[in-house]
């Protein structure tokens, strides 16, 4: 039964090669192959030099490591909490953070500009007027942070929940506690050590999101690193093409250095 099903395995996998290997040679060829000129790697070297390019993709990196240390700071307490003291509660929190899936990014972020468009009409003259200046300071809009750690609670709470239920979370913290450890110390040093695989999946999850996320930013008026590649696709075709490809190479790369840190985190647990 298994030799049979061995061809077809190969087959899937040809046909996914194809699907995603054929654009991408495309996209390669459509960045360097220039009519009249030949092969040339211009629209590569212009990249850097670009304006816009670093301030967008150092502003997309700050958004990612802010909406991470958000995301897990909310969930992996309140996921390790639920485990141990209200596990009939899951259906409902799998429920409330799988929503994100379900609203449309266009409704998600006409509810948000429409708060932003209140808050000065009607708070004008309290304190929390500032707060909603604050909150969208274009040079790091923190209203971004919020919306992406929304966006990014599905993925965070699969990646957290296949991680903790890999292991005996009571058992951990009750050794702990029984070590005289606190309840922080308990959850830094006996529950997150057992997670570092999950906690690298939902990292990678959300930078991955932050990253690519382009309508939330665009209709809020700021401009990170996909708003930017959008904006100079309208007079750069070929940068802005070579831009993609060169993201996605980088955020395969990172993939790659996360199934590597993932394989040893296994292999150092397996051999302890």
């Amino acid at each position: 039964m298994a030799r049979r099903l061995n061809p077809w395995r190969w087959v899937v996998l040809g046909l996914a090669a194809l699907y995603f290997l054929v654009p991408l040679a495309a996209s390669v060829v459509f960045t360097v192959d220039v009519p009249g000129q030949g092969v040339t790697f211009d629209a590569y070297s212009q990249i850097v030099s670009t304006d816009g390019f670093s301030s967008s993709l150092l502003l997309s990196l700050e958004l990612a490591v802010a909406t991470i240390a958000v995301v897990l700071l909310l969930m992996v307490p309140a996921m390790v909490a639920l485990r141990l003291g209200a596990p009939r509660l899951r259906p409902v929190v799998e429920v409330v953070c799988s929503l994100p899936l379900v609203v449309p990014p266009i409704a998600f972020v006409a509810g948000i500009a429409t708060v932003l468009k209140w808050g000065p009409d009607y708070l004008s003259r309290t304190p929390l007027f500032e707060t909603f200046v604050a909150v969208q300071n274009p040079s790091f809009p923190v209203v971004l942070v919020l919306a992406y750690v929304v966006m990014a609670l599905p993925f965070v709470y699969r990646a957290l929940d296949s991680g903790l239920r890999a292991m005996d979370v009571r058992t951990l913290v009750e050794a702990a506690r029984s070590c005289g450890a606190a309840w922080p110390q308990a959850l830094v040093r006996a529950v997150l050590p057992n997670l570092r695989g999950a906690l690298l999946n939902a990292s990678f999850l959300t930078l991955a999101l932050v990253l690519g996320e382009f309508t939330v930013a665009q209709l809020l008026g700021f401009q990170p690193f996909a708003v930017w590649i959008y904006s100079v696709g309208g007079s750069q075709a070929q940068l802005s093409v070579a831009v993609s490809v060169l993201s996605l190479l980088v955020t395969w790369a990172l993939l790659l250095v996360l199934a590597g840190l993932g394989g040893r985190t296994r292999t150092s647990s397996s051999r302890g």
